[in-house]
């Protein structure tokens, strides 16, 4: 059963490359009261698992935009079982789906669309009015938490009065939409085609160009934010695109704190370290992290990842077990780093 963690797969004619799946429903929330799926309190679910980098993305954006008492969060398994993602009542998980008893997301997906095969993905977004998918693509999902539900809160946290402007300001739309594209290919997803390939030569085909984004990151961070003046500004910037927190830091952090304690050990990106080869990268990670205190923040990256830092590992371990050796064999889980995370 596929997840958005491990949904794709490997390239029928023998190469060992992993080929991601493409979302399936792909419908929009909107500020429009008259719009089939209107910005409402309490009518939409988002359902994620925690260990899932994509389902990740959409509960930063959730508590970022002040969010987590208009659209309710549903919390599976941080780990799949034999039907896909499932309730375990175990740790931060529900027993059971609280709107219609199911134990498994994917008889949610067959209310929806009794007809839809797969693959049965996280994050989705559920309407709980009209007892359907809204949407299973996570850059779609954190697009509307950004903007449609503005209406509905207090002014300090729209987007035209966040710091900067917004997680998506249209003078850094451009320069957002380009850093998007080059990091998920070259890292959200280019540690999935490192760790899930088949052959010496998938992998290294896809290592290489992962460090290789890692590197254009490291390079990017350390370099000046963009003058408005137009006039060289000598001190490097905060985040990726400048002084302001942006859609782009939440999509590339998802990946990056999960890095040297799953991908590395996990998924065989080892040529270098965050923690030892990157420092501008983890120390912007750290400052992402650690922030409790900031409106800019509002604590949410230290949120969603504290409670599961431990758990990445044996997560993917699990994964990648399942998706390259089929389940077969002993699962060995790595350990460590130590610790999983410096302090600031």
């Amino acid at each position: 059963m596929a997840s958005k963690l491990t949904s794709g797969r490997q390239d029928n004619q023998g190469s060992g490359a992993f080929i991601r799946s493409e979302s399936a429903f792909r419908n929009f929330i909107s500020p429009d009261p008259n719009a089939r799926f209107p910005a409402e309190k309490g009518r939409y679910a988002l359902y994620i698992s925690p260990t899932c980098p994509w389902a990740h993305r959409t509960t930063i954006v959730r508590i970022l935009k002040g969010l987590e008492d208009i659209v309710d969060l549903y919390e599976l398994h941080p780990s799949m079982g034999p039907k896909g993602w499932y309730f375990s009542g175990e740790g931060s998980s529900l027993p059971a789906d609280p709107l219609y008893g199911f134990k498994y997301l994917p008889d949610l997906y067959k209310k929806a669309d009794p007809s839809f095969t797969g693959p049965f993905t996280v994050p989705m977004l559920w309407d709980k009015k009209s007892h359907t998918v809204v949407n299973n693509e996570s850059s779609e999902i954190v697009r509307m938490l950004t903007i449609a539900f503005d209406n509905l809160l207090p002014e300090h946290l729209r987007e035209v009065n966040r710091p900067g402007g917004g997680l998506y300001p249209e003078h850094l739309m451009s320069s957002i939409d380009e850093a998007n594209s080059w990091v998920y290919n070259l890292i959200n997803n280019g540690v999935y085609k490192t760790g899930f390939a088949t052959t010496q030569q998938a992998y290294e085909a896809n290592l290489y160009p992962l460090f290789e984004g890692l590197d254009r990151v490291e390079q990017l961070l350390s370099s000046p934010p963009p003058s408005e003046s137009g006039s060289p500004d000598t001190k490097s910037r905060k985040y990726l695109l400048g002084d302001n927190l942006t859609e782009a830091d939440v999509r590339l952090y998802t990946t990056i704190i999960r890095f040297d304690v799953a991908y590395r050990p996990v998924f065989l990106c080892s040529l270098k370290s965050i923690r030892h080869d990157y420092p501008n990268i983890y120390s912007w990670l750290r400052r992402l992290y650690w922030d409790r205190d900031s409106r800019e923040t509002n604590s949410a990256f230290h949120k969603t990842s504290a409670p599961y830092l431990d758990v990445y590992g044996p997560s993917y371990a699990a994964a990648r077990h399942k998706k390259v050796f089929g389940g077969q064999g002993p699962l060995i889980v790595p350990r460590g780093p130590t610790p999983l995370i410096d302090q600031l």
